[in-house]
């Protein structure tokens, strides 16, 4: 028997939001393990920042600037994928945004749409697209970042929860969709990480220890504690999985 590895040589990999954060460590982590990857953002100056740290490591980047919540900038990007490379083998959908909200019942009509384009309508375009370039490939593998936060309703917060909750099934109707054409539709469910976007909840002492009292594990994830989980999903060792949520939070959904 041949147990398979983590090796992604000659893959084609695409990190939606690739160019900082959670989206940029992915990013770096498949292509020291052999993917050629594409990132996408919407600042030209943080595309560029990344190029500069990829090549200080030796590693090849192509970067292209997208909103993918807007379909003709989805479009564009994919044009740009299959004319330098001609397929698609992986896929992390990592882009999102959460901004606080008193309620959901007195949100802004605007305010929702913007949230729900950046967490749910780029889910969507994205995968779309990347799935007719997988199909013409013979298959591929797609993961979706979510958050315990589809899980369980949290105040403030009530839009990027329906958005997530919303990632999470569409990730499960994906990989019954996409399962005949062998590419496998899978997300990841973070708790609280260490980033600049989830500082609001831990950077102050009083905040932190909060957090900590929910975390049985009793400590916020450092993005290196979930990278792996992502690349699991998209390596062969996971070939036969899809259509899960694999859940990364130190036991608070315990």
């Amino acid at each position: 028997m041949v147990v398979p590895d983590i090796d992604f040589s000659e893959k084609i990999a695409l990190v939606t939001g690739g160019s900082r954060g959670f989206g940029k460590d992915i990013a770096l982590s498949l292509a020291k393990n052999g993917a050629s990857v594409i990132i996408c953002g919407r600042k030209e100056e943080n595309l560029n920042k990344a190029t500069e740290q990829f090549r200080s490591l030796g590693l090849n980047l192509t970067t292209v600037k997208a909103n993918v919540g807007k379909s003709h900038d989805v479009q564009a990007l994919f044009s740009e994928v299959e004319k330098k490379f001609g397929r698609l083998d992986l896929l992390i959908n990592n882009v999102g945004m959460n901004i606080f909200t008193p309620s959901v019942a007195d949100t802004d009509e605007a305010l929702w749409d913007k949230i729900i384009e950046t967490n749910l309508k780029s889910v969507f375009l994205v995968s779309s697209y990347a799935s007719r370039l997988m199909r013409k490939s013979g298959g591929g593998k797609i993961v979706n970042i979510s958050s315990i936060a589809a899980q369980k309703a949290s105040s403030g917060m009530g839009i990027y929860c329906t958005a997530k909750a919303g990632v999470e099934m569409l990730t499960r109707v994906l990989a019954v969709e996409l399962a005949p054409y062998h590419i496998n539709v899978n997300a990841v469910a973070p708790g609280i990480m260490k980033t600049t976007f989830s500082e609001p909840l831990w950077g102050s002492d009083e905040l932190l220890g909060e957090v900590l009292k929910t975390i049985p594990l009793g400590a916020i994830a450092e993005t290196s504690d979930v990278v792996g989980a992502v690349l699991f999903l998209s390596s062969d060792l996971s070939n036969f999985i899809t259509g899960e949520i694999l859940t990364v939070d130190g036991g608070t959904m315990a």
